[in-house]
């Protein structure tokens, strides 16, 4: 047997240890500013793990939602962290199938986001559950995995398969910056053209098991899943900008910058596109009229004495016009405040949109014609913001452990690079 290929296989052993230590410390050590920020993190999620236990507890209850209105704020939460972690991949596009040298650096910024997302999704729809224990159902192999004609299957394999895609990618990249080493395409590259068609399932899936439920006029449209892609394609960029603007008042040296134009060129179009999308589905609704466009008179205009939708969607309208607007003016790309200012209107403009107003009025009228309105809980609000801070916990870690390598710092220390065939060749 070759000793220098033994000697390499055995270095990489050694460097598995290493290099989990070295992503626990990472994620771990940081300014005063950081330990505030985590602590406050933790905080969040720690109150939403303990209104999460009424709710076990206490049961459904104690949410807002009904027989009536059996979706909410989660599901409302889940449809747009799926759209996030879609989003994630924009890095990838740009990067490796058009060869964008400035993007390639903040490749691994989109993986951490889209694991992140991933997470929050899971944790979102267990919440909606009610019962955690129920979660096994939809489990293959241990529940009863209805593959293929149930679409919350497609679901769970389009979100299971996504995360461990973006795991691997992230891990493997940056477990080679540890060791010093160019990554080996053979192990990634092809895994990163995958995570992009999947990337594109997990929100068509997503939009398909609303679409596919006929006695939910609201939702029977073919631009549906169009319109998932598009605003998941706005929230993605806005937040990694968003990421990138932060990252760069507190790091120095980071790499990446020059995409900053490629993200605001991505955002220029997908923001028009989304947008464009929502008065297409205004005209069809109430152009056409008929019985079915109750749910968009209610989301709209509100029915009668039921309002409570109205003040949110058109939040979400102008936030979203106003966004895109912003974005199409140059001067706002040239300075960063009116930059950030564009990107949180358009994230929260689609959070809105996605949520409330997308998920609610599915319900409102039902099915036999009753309005009942719905209006998420305190509990609810505590385990969203308990969920979102966890994810950001994750992402706010994954990063921690990325920064050597976006600021040209990754590697083992001299004295502990394990020897390899090169290295015994130049020793």
């Amino acid at each position: 047997m070759n000793p220098q290929a033994t000697a390499g296989r055995s270095g990489h052993l050694i460097s598995y240890p290493r290099f989990i230590i070295r992503c626990v410390t990472e994620a771990t050590d940081g300014t005063l500013l950081f330990y505030a920020w985590m602590i406050l993190l933790s905080a969040l999620a720690l109150v939403g793990i303990n209104a999460w236990a009424h709710q076990v507890a206490d049961g459904m209850v104690l949410t807002g939602m009904s027989d009536h209105v059996s979706w909410g704020l989660y599901i409302g939460n889940f449809t747009y962290m799926v759209g996030l972690a879609a989003g994630g991949v924009m890095m990838v596009i740009p990067a490796y199938v058009y060869e964008d040298r400035d993007t390639y650096d903040l490749v691994i910024m989109g993986e951490i986001l889209a694991i992140a997302a991933i997470l929050m999704c899971l944790m979102f729809v267990t919440a909606d559950l009610g019962r955690p224990d129920r979660f096994w159902h939809m489990l293959p192999f241990v529940g009863k995995f209805n593959w293929p004609l149930s679409m919350l299957t497609w679901d769970v394999i389009a979100l299971g398969g996504y995360l461990l895609l973006n795991l691997h990618i992230a891990g493997y990249l940056t477990y080679m910056r540890f060791l010093g080493r160019k990554p080996e395409p053979r192990w990634y590259i092809p895994f990163v053209f995958l995570s992009i068609v999947w990337a594109v399932s997990i929100h068509t899936v997503t939009a398909f098991l609303y679409c596919g439920l006929g006695g939910r006029p609201f939702w029977n449209s073919a631009l549906l899943a169009p319109r998932f892609l598009a605003s998941a394609f706005v929230t993605g960029p806005a937040f990694i900008l968003l990421t990138l603007h932060l990252l760069r008042a507190l790091v120095p040296g980071l790499k990446g910058v020059g995409a900053r134009k490629t993200l605001v060129n991505i955002l220029r179009v997908t923001s028009i596109i989304n947008v464009f999308m929502l008065l297409s589905e205004v005209f069809t609704e109430f152009y056409s009229g008929g019985t079915h466009t109750a749910a968009a008179e209610y989301l709209y205009f509100g029915l009668g004495d039921a309002h409570g939708l109205v003040p949110w969607v058109w939040t979400a309208i102008v936030f979203n016009c106003t966004g895109t607007l912003m974005l199409l003016y140059p001067g706002t790309v040239r300075r960063t405040w009116p930059l950030v200012v564009a990107c949180v209107l358009l994230l929260l403009g689609v959070w809105i949109e996605k949520g409330m107003g997308l998920i609610v009025p599915g319900f409102v009228p039902s099915t036999l014609h009753e309005i009942v309105e719905y209006v998420p809980s305190l509990v609810e609000w505590k385990i969203t913001a308990g969920i979102v801070a966890f994810g950001l916990l994750v992402f706010t870690a994954g990063m921690k452990i990325a920064l050597p390598a976006l600021t040209s710092q990754a590697g083992e220390p001299a004295e502990t690079e394990p020897q390899t065939a090169t290295g015994q060749e130049r020793s």
